[in-house]
């Protein structure tokens, strides 16, 4: 009998690694072709991995909640092919690239410094792990050797992992309560100084009270995660929020004569969703600037414009799935992209790479009745932007004839953005365009 190397698939260009969940089928258990053997975790996507071939599975080397690498061995399949058949893992030339991604990721989120280029990579010496009992990932390996942290050091950290296995959100968790500690010193020694900081590891930590009545509730993974990365955003970004309201009469008095021709048409419901994002996409063309992302002191100016739009799932948990060069696709092809979009995620069906590489995020607070709101800028973007919901309301109108008070279809916009790099100029600009482009609209538009 023949033994099959099963590795963990490449999910996208920016995933290097993903948590095992649930082992599926059991050793000594049979595997059909295209049967899936484990459930596995990257970011806030679930996702099964299928077998390529029939057979037993024999070995899994890896237990459920553990990290794993893209490209590692995670179990070995017994077929009956004579031929030992064996999926080559990348190279290390091939993974390194993966890795590197990984790291940057962290370096636009945490402020980590970067690996800038070769010589830089060259300065960075290895880590002696020789006298070290602990195994460690590549990915942590490689953060601790870019931030100088000893193999010592490392095997103090407690881990959060799976056995205890130190993590990469430990060693961010590490760096930062270490340059917390090193501000609250700088600041006791300072003469003007009046109180130290507060850490941010004793905010986390601070008890509750909890009476008889109570509910505990543990969050769940993604739950986790969404906070993570919530309070990693505030404590990156210095928030500032724009707001502007837009007379969008024009729009939904087209988009009520055209809806029920669309759907029967083209079998596809218009919301205003894909309008929206067509808006967004003309201002950021019209104002780029907004289309970056801040790593250190530097400004990376985006090249593509792919627009997250933050969707509300059944468990009540939200996921941020990216609509790709949303620039070059029209109103009709938006329209399909946002449908199919919104409905895998509600069906827990989007793949990885669905929602990475997100570079401006869009979020329908009208959805639930809301008319405006201040969100959370979606790391390591810069904008954020907000749409309520659309209200009849009373409004001046200028007229040849003078001003006049009628009903319109009124809606505020608020953008929340990183007043390290946007300033009140652009993004208050920018805010409006977008506005300008959705109260412009041709009301005798075909689609």
């Amino acid at each position: 009998m023949a033994l099959y190397e099963l590795v963990l698939p490449k999910m996208g260009e920016s995933v290097a690694e993903a948590t095992i969940i649930k082992w599926i089928k059991k050793p000594g258990e049979q595997i059909e072709i295209d049967e899936s053997v484990l459930e596995i975790a990257t970011d806030k996507v679930d996702s099964e991995v299928p077998s390529p071939v029939s057979g037993t599975l024999r070995e899994i080397f890896f237990k459920e909640d553990e990290i794993v690498q893209v490209g590692a061995i995670i179990a070995t399949i017994e077929t009956g092919v004579v031929e030992i058949q064996k999926e080559t893992p990348p190279s290390t030339q091939q993974l390194v690239p993966e890795l590197r991604i990984e790291i940057e990721e962290h370096v636009q989120r945490d402020g980590i410094p970067n690996l800038e280029n070769s010589d830089q990579e060259e300065r960075i010496k290895p880590i002696d792990f020789s006298n070290s009992t602990r195994f460690y990932s590549p990915l942590v390996k490689s953060m601790a050797a870019e931030e100088g942290i000893s193999s010592a050091e490392l095997d103090k950290i407690k881990g959060t992992g799976s056995e205890g296995r130190v993590t990469k959100n430990d060693i961010i968790d590490f760096i930062s309560s270490s340059k917390t500690e090193q501000k609250i010193e700088i600041t006791k020694a300072s003469p003007l100084s009046i109180t130290a900081p507060e850490p941010i590891q004793e905010r986390r930590t601070s008890s509750v009270s909890v009476s008889g009545g109570d509910e505990i509730i543990e969050m769940d993974r993604m739950r986790k995660l969404i906070a993570d990365h919530m309070v990693m955003s505030t404590q990156t970004s210095a928030h500032v929020t724009s707001f502007v309201e837009a007379d969008v009469t024009n729009l939904v008095q087209w988009r009520d004569r055209i809806k029920n021709s669309f759907e029967k048409r083209e079998g596809e419901k218009i919301t205003f969703t894909p309008i929206f994002i067509e808006a967004v996409a003309k201002a950021i063309k019209d104002l780029p600037m907004i289309n970056i992302s801040v790593n250190g002191t530097q400004i990376i100016k985006k090249r593509d414009i792919n627009i997250g739009m933050a969707a509300a799932l059944p468990s009540g948990n939200l996921i941020v799935p990216v609509i790709k060069n949303a620039d070059q696709l029209n109103l009709y092809g938006l329209t399909k992209a946002v449908n199919d979009l919104a409905s895998r995620a509600r069906l827990s069906k989007l793949k990885p790479d669905e929602t990475q590489g997100g570079t401006f995020t869009l979020t329908n607070l009208g959805t639930f009745g809301n008319i405006m709101g201040t969100p959370i800028i979606n790391q390591p973007q810069v904008a954020v932007l907000a749409v309520g919901a659309i209200k009849k309301k009373p409004a001046v109108i200028e007229t040849e004839f003078g001003d006049v008070i009628a009903i319109r279809h009124m809606m505020f916009l608020s953008l929340s953005y990183d007043h390290r790099v946007v300033d009140g100029s652009l993004g208050g600009s920018f805010v409006r365009r977008v506005a300008d482009h959705l109260e412009s609209w041709d009301i005798n538009r075909e689609i």
